[in-house]
């Protein structure tokens, strides 16, 4: 702790940091964060004197913030829907546009559910943070499901397996594998998953409208897929009906340029109902479609 900060409440500290970074609510979550509180019970102690180790800590992140360092990496966490996520530099900071992936694999889920009266089956390929499998197994009907998360990321799937123990007991269906796309899947589910849902890669290498602080600071095997953004959609669109139940869920992420070549990848391989889903802002983000039956 400064000078400067002693005897300081959370409410002063507040307005200091908001100076230093320019953003009252950025400076809100940091001091949230340094003094251990969520949002409802950082209200209760504004008046509170900041300790010498929460003074400390949020130096700290105001430090590493000043140097152009992700938020969400400076805090080591972020929400995801109803999630409250571990997230660093081994993975992708999660986005909210990618919330909405979650809601079509969800609504499908829900549905399949009641239909067969069974649990169902999803891989979540490309898993990063676990955001998307783990907000699928929180939501929907508790041990009603079983998702495969995997990564050819270590880093990733610790991260992974970190924010699993987070969830508690609605992860019990989690399960794990590392390697590339469906080689890190278990043979005997071949032909058996009702979903398969991935956030690939699909960025083209080069690309000039990539910000420098995702250049800098997130993971770049988790975002370029070769010349044109589709390396990694290409594997995942036609290997999936070989691991799909026949009228199973495919359902992936993309960029927003990509909605006419990814829907072909999906034709080409035989999906039927393959429809393209627009994000938050508007913009052509997903596509989904059924295995053949």
């Amino acid at each position: 702790m400064t000078n400067l900060d002693a005897h300081v409440t959370w409410r002063e500290m507040v307005k200091r940091t908001q100076a230093g970074v320019g953003e009252r609510t950025v400076a809100q979550w940091l001091c949230e964060h340094a003094s251990g509180c969520d949002a409802g019970e950082f209200s209760d102690i504004l008046d509170e004197l900041v300790s010498e180790r929460s003074a400390q800590h949020l130096h700290s992140m105001l430090a590493r913030y000043a140097t152009g360092e992700p938020l969400q990496y400076v805090m080591g966490r972020w929400a995801f829907r109803r999630l409250d996520l571990l997230v660093d530099s081994r993975v992708l900071i999660p986005r909210p546009e990618t919330e909405l992936l979650v809601e079509h694999v969800t609504r499908y889920a829900l549905q399949k559910i009641r239909d067969v009266g069974r649990g169902v089956a999803i891989a979540d390929l490309g898993t990063g943070s676990g955001a998307v499998g783990l907000s699928v197994l929180h939501e929907l009907p508790f041990e009603s499901v079983e998702v495969w998360m995997t990564d050819i990321s270590e880093d990733a799937l610790h991260v992974a397996r970190a924010n699993a123990a987070g969830v508690g007991r609605n992860a019990v269906g989690a399960r794990f594998g590392h390697g590339s796309w469906y080689k890190a899947l278990p043979e005997d589910l071949r032909g058996s998953l009702d979903v398969i849902v991935s956030n690939p890669p699909y960025i083209a290498t080069g690309d000039l409208l990539v910000g420098d602080s995702v250049l800098k600071w997130e993971p770049h095997n988790a975002l370029f897929a070769g010349a044109d953004g589709l390396n990694d959609l290409r594997v995942v669109v036609s290997g999936a009906t070989d691991w799909l139940v026949p009228g199973g869920l495919l359902a992936v992420e993309m960029g927003f340029t990509q909605a006419t070549v990814v829907s072909q990848l999906f034709e080409s391989a035989g999906f039927k109902n393959v429809s393209v889903h627009k994000d938050l802002a508007g913009l052509d983000r997903f596509v989904t479609g059924t295995a053949p039956r």
